[in-house]
């Protein structure tokens, strides 16, 4: 197991917050007309004042709304399919503040990398150099979670979550590149939905 070389890499990255997300295409003012009279889905969900449950629930409801695939895996947790990756969003509603929508991935590792001494090291070093997500290890080194927080004020829109995703989509793609060729055999995705068709984004 070459944790040493895993650990030079990672300490060799620099900030991959600069990942810009990527601009939507213009919409074609006849295709525009023909769909009039065709059902919306909302480009925006209302969920100030919600409890985190009712807000997981609209949160649900407009992705599906959208034609994502999505389903909850608990009250306050919706599981959405995005490209070939997963998240988990979780809405924190706040009266008295911000409200926020924390967007995970979870990777699990294996018992042999779990044992290694360099992991936290590596996790911590991540989180000093990069600045588009936080990475924290759970289980005692068996799961990497990896979070990033979307931010809002009781509304959301989904655009604004699917440029989100494709943010920490193109972030961690450039943490892949950095690592050794068959790392992707020690740190796996865990996925939270089962049997779905990636859609794009």
């Amino acid at each position: 197991m070459k944790t040493l070389l895993i650990s030079a890499s990672l300490l060799g990255l620099t900030a991959c917050a600069a990942t810009a997300p990527s601009q939507t295409s213009a919409i074609d003012p006849v295709v525009a007309q023909e769909n009039v009279s065709a059902p919306v889905a909302p480009k925006v969900v209302e969920l100030g004042g919600l409890t985190n449950e009712a807000a997981a629930e609209g949160l649900y409801q407009a992705l599906i709304n959208a034609s994502y695939l999505a389903t909850k895996v608990a009250p306050t947790k919706v599981a959405v399919q995005f490209g070939d990756n997963q998240f988990l969003l979780e809405p924190s509603i706040n009266s008295a503040g911000i409200d926020r929508i924390l967007m995970n991935r979870f990777y699990a590792v294996h018992p042999q990398l779990q044992a290694s001494q360099e992991l936290p090291v590596v996790i911590g070093t991540l989180n000093q150099k990069l600045n588009f997500a936080k990475f924290v290890l759970l289980d005692q080194g068996a799961v990497i979670q990896i979070q990033v927080t979307v931010t809002f004020a009781d509304r959301v829109e989904i655009e604004e979550l699917r440029r989100f995703m494709l943010w920490t989509n193109g972030g961690l793609a450039q943490v892949a590149q950095s690592l050794p060729d068959g790392i992707d055999q020690y740190i796996r995705p865990i996925p939270l939905m089962q049997q779905m068709v990636p859609v794009k984004p």
